[in-house]
């Protein structure tokens, strides 16, 4: 098994815990920390930088089921910027992340 490394863990962790200190939403925020919970326990390597997988983690929680157009109550631009990844980057990952888990 390819484990996810600590610093690497703890990186995305703080990705994911500024977006939802700007964006607060406990539902997302839950399945975000599952996502990654998931990733980690993943046999598929995680190659790419903490924040791109921390913007597909949530691009991913935030569009499962639906038609994928961005994170709800925040533009895409807004988005890219707070996790200083492009959007193809975060849809990118979010692909990656819906082939490495299932909720």
């Amino acid at each position: 098994m390819v484990e996810m490394s600590h610093r690497f863990e703890e990186e995305c962790r703080t990705c994911l815990d500024r977006f939802f200190k700007a964006y607060p939403n406990a539902v997302l925020q839950a399945r975000a920390n599952k996502a990654l919970r998931l990733l980690r326990a993943s046999e598929k390597p995680l190659k790419g930088k903490p924040e791109g997988w921390a913007a597909g983690i949530i691009y991913f929680v935030a569009t499962d089921g639906h038609v994928p157009c961005g994170v709800p109550d925040i533009l895409n631009a807004d988005f890219a910027a707070l996790m200083n990844v492009s959007m193809e980057t975060a849809r990118h990952r979010a692909a990656r992340v819906k082939d490495v888990i299932t909720f």
